[in-house]
């Protein structure tokens, strides 16, 4: 994935739920700086609690229930300055959650298949998606204009 990455800043952390509030508060932190509005950030914060903790709960789970691993996050802006990107990295289980297909959401929850709506979420909360496995990592980037309600 060739991005412009400019701005960037990064945290790397146990993927462990554990770890939700420190990532929560580092993607805060950068959109405070970026000057976000306060909607814009719950949007996005929502997005990316959904991909760490699925991170978290399967990367290296599915591997081996014992196994733990790293979540790499990284937040930059583009070259426009407009669109922020969050890229989460993990070396996890080989795994492209936009592969899934969306869920029927007229369905009742009664009637809808298990899982599946989380990633839809994120998907319609942001303005691109993007997946690459790049050698032993997954990189899931999540990409969303600021300017824009």
């Amino acid at each position: 994935m060739n991005l412009v990455e400019n701005n960037k800043s990064e945290l790397t952390v146990n993927a462990e739920t554990e770890e939700l509030e420190k990532v929560l508060d580092f993607i805060s932190d950068y959109l405070s700086e970026q000057g976000c509005s306060m909607a814009m950030e719950m949007r996005i914060s929502v997005a990316c609690e959904e991909i760490f903790v699925n991170i978290a709960h399967y990367a290296y789970k599915k591997i081996s229930p014992d196994l733990h691993g790293n979540a790499r996050i990284s937040l930059s802006m583009d070259e426009t300055g407009e669109n922020i990107q969050i890229m989460f990295r993990d070396k996890g289980i080989a795994y492209n959650p936009l592969e899934k297909s969306d869920p029927d959401v007229s369905l009742s929850a009664e009637d809808r298949d298990i899982g599946g709506l989380g990633i839809f979420m994120v998907k319609k909360s942001m303005d691109s998606v993007l997946y690459e496995r790049e050698g032993d990592e997954n990189v899931l980037v999540l990409v969303k204009n600021l300017r824009n309600k």
